[in-house]
């Protein structure tokens, strides 16, 4: 097992100016929702206003909840219900340029979005709105085991999605009974841009008043590099030596960074 672990994701591509080149996947999916619906054998509406449009998104996603999907569709419809007097294609298309990818998009920050004149209101309360129920989705279903060597995938991916895009270092703890279900999942600490502290004896003493035999900790690095530094590496060894004084455990120190994460246990620095 690698100590660093890669998350799937995409990332920009393609080239930026006056003269991008064609997309050949993006044509043909426009080319079939404007065919969609109008002779016999397609959707019956035979209606090519926004409208029908509109509708052929609807089926479009309906054939496959979304899974086939281009980016810059998916979040077209998504737009149609908080912009519905508006042709949002453009919009679509100028947030993913801008963004990268659907997930760029959902998860920017609400003065990034605030930025383009037709993202206001609605449209940026729907965007944040999917953000956040994609996390707690995440979030219910990793605790929802409670196992954490069982459900450990899917605790690491809340924990990816809820830490790598903080611009700030953020510290927390995950409580451990024996068997290691989880008693508590809670955020010790915030701190800046490229630091944050810990402290092992108040670690120690939550875990006693938890009743917890054994911890994971987990923080990110918003530079991008997953990497502990030498204080990232004191701070765990004393903890380790706290915690291992009173018969608990340091199950794993985890670094999160915006792609990949860092284990200290499959780094075998535990």
């Amino acid at each position: 097992m690698n100590d660093i672990n890669h998350k799937n994701g995409e990332k920009p591509t393609g080239e930026t100016g006056a003269n991008p080149p064609v997309n050949i996947n993006e044509a043909n999916d426009s080319a079939a929702l404007a065919n969609k619906g109008n002779g016999p054998n397609g959707s019956g509406t035979g209606n090519i206003g926004p409208d029908g449009h509109r509708a052929r998104l609807r089926e479009l996603f309906m054939k496959d909840m979304g899974k086939t999907m281009p980016d810059y569709i998916l979040l077209e419809l998504l737009l149609t219900y908080a912009l519905p007097r508006m042709d949002v294609k453009p919009i679509a298309k100028q947030l993913i340029d801008n963004f990268g990818s659907f997930e760029g998009v959902i998860s920017a920050e609400e003065y990034q979005l605030s930025k383009f004149n037709s993202i206001k209101g609605s449209a940026v309360t729907l965007i944040k709105l999917v953000d956040a129920a994609a996390l707690r989705l995440l979030k219910q279903r990793a605790l929802k085991q409670r196992h954490v060597v069982r459900a450990w995938d899917a605790l690491m991916d809340y924990l990816y999605a809820s830490l790598a895009r903080l611009k700030v270092e953020e510290l927390r703890i995950i409580f451990l009974d024996r068997k290691y279900t989880i008693i508590e999942n809670e955020m010790i600490q915030q701190g800046t841009i490229d630091a944050t502290q810990f402290y092992p004896r108040e670690i120690v003493k939550r875990a006693i008043e938890l009743g917890a035999f054994a911890v994971v900790v987990v923080h990110n690095h918003p530079s991008g590099d997953p990497h502990p530094s030498a204080e990232d590496i004191a701070a765990t060894k004393q903890l380790k030596i706290a915690l291992n004084a009173l018969e608990m455990e340091l199950h794993d120190h985890v670094i999160i960074s915006h792609t990949t994460y860092y284990s200290f246990k499959s780094a075998m620095l535990l």
